[in-house]
């Protein structure tokens, strides 16, 4: 059976398990009957299970907080506009005929809304990106039709993603996933005539120079979030005051507290690779010195990749490793027993693999993870319905979801 057989829905659990009792399990799943008992069909093995030789653990404990943060004024204006911007962008979508332009535009959409979730510098140069290209298109039907090459007032319609497509980039390598997404935004549009593409155009630059405020301004705050948890973790007064008041995922009443030290070594995963220059920027000039941050992402080769765990792991000053999740499977990060999540993946088994990195074999210490969120937006909608299918999977598999 798969190493994931839950993820997070329980229908398609049930469906699972169907493979092994069809009788017991078929058309199980209806209104209030939703959990069925499975420990005699299942042995799972989940890490804090096992032991060494002597008896002792083979893993550490490990825990996980949820760390909120509240958006600023200008944040917030810029939030709303964007949204604005995206729901209308959707319900014109909706309208169109062709499903599959509605697909790819929705897409490019969403892509847009968690690109705003992550940092003022990954909105304003997507924003940025999306409205020069749709000025190139819009320079283009301007000359074919002064060529008489295209009907007045008219533009073709750009290529499109089919459903199968959509589905085939969530298991797309990192670096063609963000190459695909970026066609997507740059190119996907509701507009059907020139006098539209003009006035989406106008539409994006109005959100363009909102969102350079923002990132000119001191008014991150999730950055100010971020850079408090680092200036606790890498100082010996320690983090005890800090997580005392954050809220843990899983059950840590006996697991200790981290304890703040110049040496340590901490993790910290993102979404998107303007975000990480963004963070490398600013975290590089918190310690100091660009050579305390050391980044693995999607395009960075074998070589250069095995390079940076080498210099992660023995180098004492490096200090932060900044990664997307090119970084989230594969590689082995135990130097480390912090992490953060800057921003979120949307699908929960991401969680685990981001957090495996460190919580591997030959870790010694407890392992502790912080979740950035950001309240009143739809970033923090989506997560927490993503800790309700944490929920739902605990639930299923006997208190354990990993």
């Amino acid at each position: 059976m798969s190493a994931t057989p839950h993820n997070g829905k329980e229908q398609d659990f049930q469906l699972f398990m169907a493979l092994l009792d069809g009788d017991r399990f078929e058309g199980r799943f209806r209104d209030c009957v939703h959990q069925v008992d499975v420990s005699d069909l299942m042995r799972r093995m989940v890490k804090e299970d096992l032991l060494k030789f002597d008896g002792t653990p083979l893993f550490p404990e490990r825990i996980a907080y949820t760390v909120p943060f509240k958006l600023s004024d200008l944040e917030a204006r810029l939030y709303a506009a964007v949204t604005s911007y995206v729901r209308d962008e959707f319900d014109r979508a909706a309208k169109l005929q062709n499903e599959g332009q509605a697909g790819t535009v929705g897409f490019a959409l969403t892509i847009l809304q968690r690109r705003l979730a992550s940092s003022p510098e990954a909105i304003y140069q997507s924003l940025r990106r999306r409205r020069e290209r749709l000025q190139d298109r819009l320079r283009e039907f301007e000359l074919l039709r002064r060529g008489a090459q295209v009907a007045a007032g008219t533009i073709t319609v750009a290529p499109v993603l089919s459903a199968d497509d959509l589905d085939d980039l969530e298991d797309a390598p990192e670096d063609e996933l963000e190459n695909a997404e970026n066609a997507v935004l740059d190119q996907a549009t509701t507009a059907r005539s020139i006098h539209e593409l003009q006035q989406e155009i106008e539409t994006l630059q109005r959100l363009e120079d909102l969102a350079l405020e923002v990132r000119r301004s001191d008014l991150d705050t999730k950055w100010h979030e971020l850079r408090g948890l680092l200036e606790t973790i890498f100082t010996p007064a320690g983090l005890e005051s800090r997580t005392a008041d954050e809220r843990g995922i899983y059950n840590a009443d006996a697991i200790p507290k981290p304890a703040g030290s110049p040496a340590q070594k901490l993790v910290i995963f993102t979404e998107h690779r303007d975000t990480l220059h963004y963070l490398t920027r600013k975290i590089g000039a918190l310690f100091g010195r660009d050579e305390a941050v050391i980044v693995i992402h999607g395009n960075v080769g074998r070589e250069e990749r095995l390079h940076a765990q080498e210099s992660f792991r023995n180098d004492p000053t490096v200090r932060v490793l900044l990664a997307t999740d090119a970084a989230g499977e594969g590689i082995n990060l135990q130097r480390a027993h912090l992490m953060i999540n800057y921003d979120l993946p949307w699908n929960p088994n991401r969680i685990e693999q981001r957090f495996g990195r460190i919580h591997r074999i030959g870790q010694t210490e407890v392992c502790h993870l912080w979740n950035l969120v950001a309240k009143e937006t739809r970033e923090g909608e989506v997560y927490l319905r993503l800790l309700e299918k944490l929920e739902q999977a605990r639930a299923s598999l006997g208190g354990r979801v990993f």
